[in-house]
């Protein structure tokens, strides 16, 4: 699916579902019907096509990547709530919460003009997600699993908010502090090979077009797991205790993200049956590194690679590096 415009074509990935365009009405329409010149037409990953005419100004996130990103884009007093358990930024934490566990009812008393979710609300929850709709709020699910599907949500959200200019400069901004952090280990003859672990306990690791991957490949990575098949259509692939371990005498470093997805220790890690044959085991090189830096679509994407840059090569990722990243996050 393609956006576009007079000035750049955008193709969205087929996996992610939402697709932007413009809509432009012929040459000869009448003065009555100008005004869709300018608006933008949306569908988001539930199918729902939605034209916004005028920005949203009552927003309820239930997610916690569209609270960051929103947040980037300026939009404090637009957020009226936002989801349970929140801890970034801080201003999110002095916001109403909400949740798809609650009545309809407690939404509908805050009168919101817009809902924003993601897929896995829309599917476990429809009729939650009905009730809101049926009661005229605006309902859109987004959440993009790649990185080039990232920047259209960042672009997706600009339109919803009428942040197009801010959104585009996330993006921009983004995109030329991964060029300079990439730049840091351009140079090197060889580059340090990783496992990135994202479930212990069933030996998965990130499929190879994953942000996760992304990061790590960004702070001058090699994924030993470049193989890996995505289960379903996530971002997740099974691996194998046994996959593993044919790399043992490859991999430098072990890594792995914490959070609510996968909660291991160093210790369970390293003594985990048959990896004392892996080289960073016997070197003691396992990290644990927060998953919302490395698998949340937001900024922070670059302060994961920041941080994983610190693990694998601190020499070069100094203060340079967190200037790059400081700057590229500051609007």
């Amino acid at each position: 699916m393609i956006f576009k415009s007079d000035k750049r074509i955008l193709v969205l990935r087929p996996a992610f579902v939402a697709a932007v365009f413009l809509a432009f009405l012929a040459n000869g329409a009448h003065a009555a019907r100008s005004h869709a010149q300018s608006a933008d037409i949306i569908t988001d990953q539930g199918g729902r096509e939605l034209q916004v005419v005028k920005p949203f100004q009552r927003i309820v996130s239930l997610y916690g990547a569209h609270t960051e990103n929103l947040f980037s884009l300026g939009l404090d007093n637009e957020i009226i709530g936002v989801s349970p358990h929140e801890v970034y930024p801080p201003g999110a934490l002095q916001k109403p919460m909400f949740s798809y566990h609650d009545d309809p009812e407690k939404f509908l008393a805050a009168h919101p003009d817009l809902v924003l979710i993601r897929p896995m609300i829309d599917r476990g929850y429809p009729q939650f997600v009905a009730r809101l709709e049926k009661s005229g709020i605006t309902v859109v699910s987004l959440q993009p699993a790649t990185v080039d599907e990232l920047y259209s949500y960042w672009e997706i959200l600009g339109m919803l908010t009428g942040r197009q200019k801010p959104a585009s400069a996330i993006v921009r901004q983004f995109q030329n502090a991964v060029v300079r952090l990439k730049s840091l280990t351009a140079a090197l003859d060889r580059k340090k090979k990783v496992y990135f672990e994202a479930i212990h306990g069933k030996m998965k690791t990130f499929s190879q077009d994953s942000m996760a991957i992304f990061v790590l490949e960004a702070a001058g990575g090699v994924n030993v797991a470049r193989d890996a098949k995505p289960v379903r259509k996530t971002n997740i692939a099974f691996y194998g205790k046994e996959r593993i371990l044919s790399h043992a005498d490859d991999i430098d470093v072990y890594l792995a993200q914490i959070g609510t997805m996968n909660q291991p220790t160093i210790d369970l890690i390293r003594e985990e049956p048959g990896f004392h044959a892996i080289k960073a085991i016997k070197n003691n090189e396992i990290y644990l590194i927060d998953e919302r830096i490395v698998s949340r679509p937001t900024l922070r994407l670059l302060d994961g690679i920041l941080e994983i840059g610190k693990i694998l090569y601190p020499d070069l990722f100094q203060d340079d590096a967190l200037g790059i990243v400081q700057n590229a996050k500051h609007f």
